[in-house]
């Protein structure tokens, strides 16, 4: 897909986006969500985007933005059906507990109870590592993301059993897709009944979701909002791209419990909303167990990211002392946030590979909780908000004194690197480039032999006009590590300047 038609779809979101959009509690007119949004597509080269919210068990905002299909300049409405991919996975832990429900199964239990024909050494992992991440089995995917034995079953099944653990179970977090293979294949057994018919008839069925069904490009879809990307996998990397394509997806029937439901934001808002009013699951308490992430043999939780960084029984969890919350992640492209404790959900579905709403939907709850915003300092550490209130008084001056004054009054005052790099490069995209040069700064003087906190450093000097600075700051950054490759070439380039 060439930019013909990414400029074609922008152009489109531009034209159509609140026309087709706001329809919360029957209001016409675009609201500061909508405008959000609008900014948010636009930025992300994302064709089409469902939105619901959901406040105290109703769908308080529903809404439909851009282009379902670019081909033929077709509108996104309520109706488009979206691939929501891993996503799946929470429908997948929705039906163990189901079975644990019902006395079939418990997800303490150790697989071989429930499967044969497995190896020996894995006989012993339980239900819950599979549905958690943490078993350490091999992964039924290659690097390019492509299923073992070229998507036959049985040549999949075969390849996957020959390969060794990657790590003991139990010892850290690594996304795998053969554990809910396996997990297919016992609902299937427990049930009587094929594990996609068995999550239809006590899922979907119970919730109405009529247009929610499993299936990928080779399944026709009625109002299908088509697939999109801007990344794509190199060498087991995913690689950002300058064009947007169209992508084709191939999910085998048997691998279906990792990836391949496709719905609508309205239909999965009324799934969580059935789920946490008691239809899907009979006990508060399976819920609890459901959301709560796995605790690994550290006594740590382990997920994808600083954001995402817990996994539950098919959910991903938020994990965090500020409104903590459960949020499936699917494909790159789409997500829905739960926040138990704020009685909120947020719903975020769109059609762009490379998308990843999960980085923006704490800010669209900031909508509905104020301090959520990014621009209060949600998300900050607790030593970055603590030093970023501080710095807000004297219009981000004498940063390191203050760090300094911080730490003397708190032993437990730590401004970690990472932490204070990403502060800093979220002041970037505020604009707030004096601020950010500040926070910068600081980094290079509280790791003052780290090559990244220089080169971060320099990007926003360079980015702010102060060539010479940014140039003295990339030579310090290429000094302490030679092979930052990003160093060099920023020299070379402002010595042609």
């Amino acid at each position: 897909m060439k930019n013909y038609y990414l400029k074609f779809s922008l152009l489109f979101v531009a034209i159509n986006l609140i026309a087709i959009g706001s329809k919360a509690q029957g209001k016409s007119a675009s609201d500061s969500i909508d405008r959000f949004i609008a900014v948010k597509m636009q930025k992300l080269h994302i064709p089409a985007l469902q939105l619901a919210v959901i406040r105290s068990g109703n769908i308080v905002k529903l809404n439909s933005y851009g282009v379902a299909n670019i081909e033929n300049n077709v509108p996104a409405t309520d109706e488009s059906v979206f691939s929501i991919n891993s996503c799946t996975k929470a429908f997948v832990g929705v039906a163990i507990m189901q079975l644990q429900e019902q006395g079939k199964l418990n997800i303490n239990d150790p697989i071989s109870l429930y499967i044969d024909s497995i190896p020996t050494t894995w006989q012993s992992l339980t239900l819950k590592q599979l549905l958690t991440n943490s078993s350490g089995l091999p992964n039924i995917i290659d690097d390019t993301e492509h299923v073992l034995g070229g998507g036959i079953e049985a040549a999949a099944w075969a390849k996957v059993k020959t390969l060794p653990f990657e790590f003991n179970p139990g010892d850290k977090f690594s996304y795998n897709q053969t554990g809910y293979v396996i997990l297919g294949k016992i609902i299937t057994k427990l049930s009587g009944q094929h594990f996609t018919k068995f999550i239809e008839d006590n899922q979907f069925k119970v919730v109405g979701m009529k247009e929610t069904r499993f299936g990928d490009s080779y399944d026709i879809i009625p109002h299908s909002a088509g697939a999109y990307s801007v990344v794509q996998s190199v060498n087991g990397a995913w690689v950002q791209g300058e064009n947007l394509r169209a992508i084709f997806v191939e999910f085998p029937v048997f691998f279906r419990t990792a990836t391949g439901i496709n719905s609508t934001a309205k239909e999965i808002a009324e799934w969580l909303i059935a789920l946490q009013g008691g239809k899907l699951l009979k006990s508060k308490s399976s819920v609890t167990t459901l959301w709560s992430p796995a605790i690994l043999n550290n006594g740590q939780v382990g997920g994808f990211n600083n954001l995402v960084n817990g996994y539950a029984l098919g959910w991903p969890t938020a994990s965090r002392q500020d409104h903590p919350a459960v949020g499936p992640v699917g494909g790159m492209r789409s997500t829905f946030f739960v926040y138990p404790s704020d009685d909120l959900a947020i719903v975020i579905l769109t059609n762009l590979q490379g998308a990843n709403p999960e980085y923006f939907t704490d800010e669209i709850a900031g909508y509905y909780i104020p301090d959520m915003h990014e621009i209060n300092g949600f998300g900050l550490s607790p030593s970055v908000k603590k030093l970023r209130k501080e710095l807000i008084k004297t219009e981000f001056e004498n940063a390191f004194k203050i760090s300094q004054s911080l730490k003397k009054k708190n032993p437990n005052f730590v401004l970690e690197e990472n932490d204070m790099n990403g502060y800093g490069y979220r002041l970037m995209g505020e604009e707030k480039r004096k601020e950010a040069l500040s926070i910068f700064k600081l980094n290079t003087e509280l790791y003052p032999n780290s090559a990244n906190a220089f080169d971060s450093y320099a990007e926003a000097l360079a980015g702010s006009g102060n060539k010479t600075a940014a140039l003295k700051n990339y030579e310090r950054s290429l000094q302490l590590n030679p092979q930052n490759t990003n160093a060099a070439d920023q020299i070379k380039i402002l010595k042609t300047k």
